[in-house]
């Protein structure tokens, strides 16, 4: 039987829509129809987690690209434009098995399941789906799990000035960026994704890469963004643990979150994989050199090195006093400028041939 909380939720999802409001919504490349979004999943055997959204008002998918101010200004905005749907069923199959959860009051959800039987490395494909309390599927979602080897080493790297220019350190340049750029025109630094792409199959055969987290303040709003950015750059592919949704109201405070969030979910990584080792890839702009320096406290003999690039000039000496702090802890560290410094040491250290 559905309770007075369910019914309420599901009459706020299926409102009835005027045919004027409707046009509108086209018109200004909206839906109101339900989502379920999924974020690429992560794990191993014992341990499997996806993480994703319900929303019952956002964006739909960008289709055109075109360096128009204007147009990029409105599909930055649009991806603000969320209406999250808190406390509903979601549940995934795998394996014959059943696992489910229900979204919180922010429309955030999170699968966790064992597998029981061994899971192959690589992608594998997911779904996700919403349902009522009689269990009637209302909406899907598809996503990937990535199961990567334990053997390996593991990439954990920010995104926003490590590899995507973005000025973090001066909000009206970072605006200025978010709104009249798009993914296929925001640039990487010059160098990154050739190091990023030697990381990845370092000491492990080509065809079975190493694992990459990208690990961010920015929301999860801008996640096919990313996403839409590291395809097209051809970076590592891998998995996105992002900030809470925002909404429109506070627009102008993207990128701004608290960083402890981040510490968290890094943590969290280390945690689900506990075997491996893992390198750490930041810059200078905000928190990530103290970040870092706390999960090394907390998680010690587990980073094998940290690679910081120098975006924020006037933190120079702060960070260069940070980062000869963890050297003096046995943890190797590259302060650096152009991607071709961290190149050099990443081959000195015998991190890639």
């Amino acid at each position: 039987m559905q309770t007075t909380k369910s019914r309420d939720t599901i009459k706020q999802v299926h409102p009835d829509i005027p045919g004027w409001e409707r046009k509108i919504m086209r018109w200004l490349r909206l839906s109101r129809s339900l989502q379920v979004k999924v974020y690429h999943g992560y794990g191993h055997t014992k341990s499997m987690v996806v993480y994703g959204h319900v929303i019952s008002l956002g964006p739909s998918p960008r289709k055109k690209y075109t360096n128009r101010l204007w147009i990029n200004l409105f599909a930055l905005i649009r991806l603000f434009i969320v209406r999250p749907v808190k406390y509903v069923n979601v549940r995934l199959k795998w394996e014959g098995k059943v696992i489910q959860s229900r979204t919180d009051k922010a429309g955030f959800f999170k699968l966790e399941w064992s597998a029981g039987t061994k899971v192959a490395f690589g992608w594998h494909k997911i779904k996700v789906e919403m349902t009522d309390d009689k269990g009637n599927v209302l909406s899907t979602g598809a996503g990937s799990i990535f199961i990567p080897h334990s053997t390996q080493f593991g990439f954990i790297s920010d995104i926003d000035d490590t590899f995507l220019i973005s000025h973090s350190s001066d909000l009206w340049k970072r605006l200025y960026v978010l709104f009249t750029k798009n993914a296929l025109s925001r640039m990487p630094f010059e160098g990154v994704v050739e190091h990023y792409r030697l990381l990845a199959h370092a000491h492990t055969p080509k065809e079975e890469p190493n694992p990459f987290f990208y690990v961010s303040s920015s929301e999860w709003n801008l996640y096919d963004y990313i996403l839409k950015f590291t395809v097209v750059r051809e970076l590592p592919p891998g998995v996105f643990l992002l900030s809470p949704l925002k909404r429109f109201s506070e627009l102008l405070k993207t990128g701004q979150n608290r960083h402890s969030g981040k510490f968290m979910r890094i943590s969290r990584i280390l945690k689900a994989f506990p075997k491996q080792k893992f390198i750490l890839l930041g810059d200078s702009s905000q928190q990530d050199p103290y970040i870092y320096a706390s999960i090394i406290d907390h998680f010690p003999g587990r980073i094998h090195a940290v690679y910081i690039r120098d975006v924020h000039h006037k933190n120079q000496s702060k960070v260069e006093e940070v980062l000869l702090n963890l050297e003096s802890k046995g943890v190797t560290c590259c302060f650096f400028r152009h991607s071709y410094e961290a190149i050099i040491h990443s081959r000195n250290i015998g991190l890639i041939e």
